[in-house]
């Protein structure tokens, strides 16, 4: 497998880098960055968190904006974040150009619809294979490992966790769609990506998981802003909230007043999310 350094920094005693490889799962060139945090010069294999990014985004929105690295160096936490999508020569996108499926918008689900299916397997990458290849390459110790994401990571990160229960032991979202089968940003890329049988979509549907028995390892965190202008259409929260409350799930969720859907608001509430998953790790 290639696998190739594309840039380093230091920041707050660590090591900030990006990084390429051929993707198995995806079948493409696939990106994303770590923050290895000062720690790590004294041997130690230090717990990991993963954050999943929303809709158009890359691994760099949340690499530029984000400010984890404080409080990761802070508490020894390696940071990774991933692309959203697979990318390059031959991969399809959305013939509108849509920002809300196709490249940029891989929704965190492995496609069973043409021509989706040969490269949009998100699930595999974020399940297997990217733990995989940070186990390999970074100083981490992989039975420590959270995950967390905002928007369409939100609901990447809450599905992934709620399935493997016994791969990420720590689990919070920003602004998490939490019942893409009740939306219509889940109603296109669900039905794009797995076809129109919505059964197959209970899988990639948290509320739906919650319902149909699947549990977490412990406690979930979310963060939702109140002057989100996607809250009443797309997230829902309310949804996920009654569906954890009826399993007995323990279910923090904060709702902010005044912060909306961006970067802004996910920087704000940064440190908490960090601390709550070093806490649990």
């Amino acid at each position: 497998m290639t696998f190739e350094t594309l840039s380093t920094s230091k920041a707050h005693g660590g090591t900030l880098g990006v990084y390429r490889h051929d993707s198995s799962a995806t079948g493409t060139a696939m990106t994303f960055s770590v923050f290895v945090p000062p720690q790590a010069a004294e041997g130690a294999k230090l717990p990991v968190l993963v954050y999943l990014s929303g809709l158009t985004c890359t691994h760099a929105n949340v690499t530029d904006k984000g400010e984890y690295r404080r409080i990761c160096a802070e508490l020894g936490i390696v940071f990774v974040a991933p692309d959203t999508s697979p990318r390059g020569e031959g991969v399809a996108d959305d013939p509108a150009a849509a920002y809300d499926f196709g490249l940029g918008a891989g929704f965190y689900v492995n496609a069973t619809q043409e021509p989706f299916a040969a490269h949009y397997r998100m699930w595999d990458y974020i399940a297997q294979e990217l733990p995989a290849l940070v186990g390999e390459h970074f100083p981490v110790d992989l039975a420590r490992m959270g995950i967390t994401g905002h928007s369409m990571g939100g609901h990447g990160a809450l599905t992934l966790g709620l399935t493997y229960p016994e791969t990420f032991k720590s689990l919070s979202a920003f602004a998490p769609i939490v019942a893409p089968g009740q939306v219509p940003w889940g109603h296109k890329a669900l039905g794009g990506y797995l076809g129109e049988d919505r059964a197959t979509w209970r899988a990639h549907d948290a509320t739906a998981l919650v319902e149909d028995g699947k549990r977490p390892t412990g406690a979930i965190l979310i963060d939702q802003g109140e002057a989100d202008a996607f809250l009443a259409e797309q997230l829902k929260p309310e949804l996920f909230a009654t569906a954890c409350a009826a399993a007995g799930i323990d279910l923090t969720l904060r709702l902010q007043p005044g912060y909306d859907h961006s970067y802004n608001f996910i920087s704000t509430f940064m440190d908490d999310h960090v601390r709550w998953h070093a806490e649990r790790l």
